[in-house]
């Protein structure tokens, strides 16, 4: 069984972090809209949402995959690089506890979520302005005695790892070849964004199926002509916060129900 916590949108989003997007107007009443629409996606593919309430002070608070990294055997709570998201990690914490023995990154290290990606028994760390290479010491300590392999990856002209490279298969990235080189992930097959379409590399794989942003039409078409099963939700609000789809949500499995499901 697959949880998926998430968090409703701040009535403060328009006092958002941004780093690479200039400030515009968000529509709250819209990117709640959409929020939920996206809850429902998930749903749609067997995610049972845990929501957790909103906090009204944390502008950036919906995109909780920044304040955590869950593995099927423990989580790790993030320090975020943005000083005003630091406070998110509390709530996420106490909601990650009934499901995973945690860890915490402690400073000087500074860790976003989204600079994280883990395929397979791999960890792909991005060194952004979010996230340092303290961090990735930190991490190699933590996960050591998981036998995860850590590799740290080089990225310009986006906020996070994930901004620019997301799995869309098991053995499928979907990337933004600007942003990051192919030569940092051997071993994968490569689905390049349609070069009008630079935000396009984020997508959220579940199953067999990609959620993915309905603001990238050429890119939705080559996954699907890749014989990629695309599921489409519009969080164009929340991308004016440099929010996309793996940010909204934490998705893992429920250890403790696949148990008491299998005896």
């Amino acid at each position: 069984m697959l949880v998926g916590i998430t968090r409703a949108v701040s009535p403060a989003i328009g006092r958002c972090e941004l780093t690479h997007l200039a400030r515009v107007p968000i529509d709250i009443e819209k990117a709640c809209a959409q929020h939920r629409a996206y809850e429902e996606a998930l749903r749609s593919l067997g995610v049972r949402i845990e929501s957790l309430p909103v906090e009204p002070e944390l502008p950036d608070s919906v995109f909780v995959e920044d304040a955590a990294v869950v593995l099927d055997e423990c989580a790790v709570i993030a320090q975020p690089g943005a000083v005003s998201r630091q406070p998110e990690t509390e709530s996420i914490a106490r909601a990650l506890e009934r499901y995973r023995k945690l860890f915490w990154i402690a400073p000087p290290a500074t860790l976003d979520g989204g600079d994280v990606m883990s395929v397979g028994r791999t960890i792909f760390i991005g060194l952004s302005s979010r996230s340092n290479q303290a961090a990735i010491r930190q991490l190699q300590e933590i996960l050591g005695p998981y036998d995860y392999h850590i590799a740290a990856v080089s990225l310009s002209g986006c906020l996070h790892l994930k901004s620019a490279v997301t799995p869309v298969a098991a053995d499928t990235l979907l990337f933004n070849p600007a942003w990051v080189k192919a030569g940092d992930f051997p071993g994968f097959r490569f689905i390049e964004v349609d070069p009008s379409e630079s935000h396009a590399a984020n997508g959220l794989l579940i199953g067999e199926s990609v959620v993915f942003p309905a603001a990238f039409p050429k890119t939705r078409s080559r996954l699907e002509t890749a014989g990629i099963r695309t599921i489409e939700v519009d969080v164009s609000e929340l991308a004016k916060a440099e929010g996309a789809v793996t940010c909204c949500s934490l998705i893992f499995r429920d250890n403790f129900s696949d148990r008491q499901l299998n005896h």
